[in-house]
């Protein structure tokens, strides 16, 4: 809202201020407690209502939202399958965040297939940070009254063409709501959401990883990163004192 720098004046209701303790790592503030977590916390419990017991797979799932929302997911009682493109980054999710299992979506060939294999019960709850072909073979995994968050669709941002998706009958052959949303749509909530990460987080049930870039000359190339993928968790510019 205010531009990345070091001091900023604005209208503390305008500009949504919140104020946070003085020994709060700030990382925190832009990670997991801040705009990424928030996102994950009310798009999965709120739009993606899942269910102690359901299949929940997420895609984007070792970036800074979909590594929430899978963890969230597991702490609601869920089986919870990640979709990440590398295999460091699949043992990341099955190994310190504890998904159940992980898809390399650059390696596992067909997506329905990866998706069906790993979800032979079919999928309850699909957290969708990507869009594009992965969306699409999804859909034709869901279980009846399947609940669809599409949180991004980072596969498309930078294309000129936008892939059809061909499967979208699903939504009626097997009565699947689909719901966008936007972080800014639960804003009278954040409270609410910030107070629970906090706790989760204090417990250990939440865990999460950031990568700091130093220096505003690096704001750009930084910012790119999140389109190829090499990002881990989340993406950090930190000004040097």
């Amino acid at each position: 809202t205010l531009g990345m720098q070091e001091y900023a004046i604005g209208n503390a209701k305008v500009d949504r201020f919140r104020r946070f303790p003085d020994d709060l790592d700030p990382k925190l503030v832009l990670g997991a407690l801040g705009g990424t977590g928030i996102t994950a916390y009310f798009g999965l419990l709120d739009v993606g209502e899942p269910k102690a017991g359901d299949m929940v797979v997420i895609s984007g799932a070792a970036g800074a939202t979909g590594s929430v929302a899978g963890q969230i997911a597991k702490i609601k009682g869920c089986t919870v399958v990640g979709m990440a493109g590398t295999d460091e980054k699949c043992a990341w999710l099955t190994g310190e965040l504890g998904f159940d299992a992980a898809i390399n979506y650059k390696t596992c060939g067909d997506y329905q297939q990866a998706i069906s294999s790993a979800c032979p019960d079919g999928v309850d709850v699909y957290f969708d940070n990507v869009g594009g072909e992965i969306l699409d073979a999804a859909l034709l995994c869901l279980n009846k009254y399947a609940r669809v968050a599409v949180c991004g669709w980072i596969s498309s941002y930078n294309s000129k063409q936008v892939p059809h998706l061909k499967n979208l009958w699903q939504l009626v052959a097997e009565s699947v709501t689909i719901r966008g949303f936007v972080v800014l749509d639960y804003l009278e909530r954040f409270p609410e959401g910030i107070g629970q990460l906090a706790e989760w987080v204090m417990t250990g049930e939440l865990k999460f990883r950031e990568e700091l870039v130093d220096g505003l000359d690096e704001v750009l190339p930084t910012f790119l990163r999140l389109f190829d993928g090499s990002n881990e968790g989340k993406l950090v510019i930190r000004i040097p004192e």
